[in-house]
């Protein structure tokens, strides 16, 4: 998935600027997603990807760059 898809996605759940969205953007600190929201995150992100995510690897979800790497690891 290209960056600029996930951080759209991003945009739209949690309501921050995309320009605060880069790979090192902390999930919580910089773009303030508690828990509720990293559970709407998730779902919004396995609806844009297609897939599937796992409980364990939403709680691994630190950065951006995190979510990235998750999801390029999960290409088909």
């Amino acid at each position: 998935m290209e960056f600029e898809k996930v951080r759209d996605v991003i945009v739209e759940t949690l309501g921050c600027d995309a320009e605060q969205v880069t790979m090192e953007a902390s999930l919580a600190g910089d773009l303030g997603a508690d828990s509720l929201a990293s559970v709407e995150l998730t779902m919004a992100l396995e609806e844009a990807a297609g897939i599937s995510i796992e409980d364990e690897a939403l709680s691994t979800f630190k950065t951006v760059g995190d979510i990235m790497a998750y999801l390029n690891s999960r290409k088909n």
